[in-house]
């Protein structure tokens, strides 16, 4: 399967939260989505999209001291921020690898510290800060 690349501009936090939910409409069991950005891009913003459109009623915030948190929606909604963990066998010894490899949608912040973990057709969202406040986010995946 060839791979796909999507660019999306944002211009405010609702449209970035209307591009998460745009990503969920193609999003199944088992998915992945691996967010990478620095602070303040937009990543939880992206999730909480993704997980309105998964049909989580629950308001949806940053998990930076849990870790994990999981929603119900039309999937388990799991959001994961790995800012804190030291690295892959930090995310393994809290059990990191059922909820990744299970039959909901991880949606994990700070992805880049997870590298071994993170499923080769995961779909990898970079967002960066562009000038007047606009986001650049870029969508790559061999699933979509």
């Amino acid at each position: 399967m060839g791979n796909s690349r999507f660019n999306i501009v944002s211009s405010s936090p609702e449209e970035t939260i209307a591009a998460g939910e745009q990503l969920a409409r193609h999003l199944g069991p088992g998915s992945v989505v691996a967010l990478r950005g620095g602070l303040g891009v937009g990543k939880t913003y992206f999730a909480k999209g993704i997980a309105q459109g998964l049909g989580v009623q629950e308001e949806v915030t940053s998990p930076t001291y849990t870790i994990i948190s999981e929603y119900e929606g039309r999937l388990p909604f799991y959001h994961i921020d790995a800012y804190r963990l030291q690295g892959d066998s930090d995310f393994s010894n809290i059990g990191g690898e059922e909820v990744l490899y299970g039959t909901g949608v991880s949606v994990i912040e700070w992805s880049e510290r997870l590298s071994a973990m993170i499923p080769e057709d995961a779909i990898v969202v970079e967002i960066e800060l562009l000038e007047q406040g606009q986001r650049n986010i870029q969508i790559r995946s061999q699933k979509i």
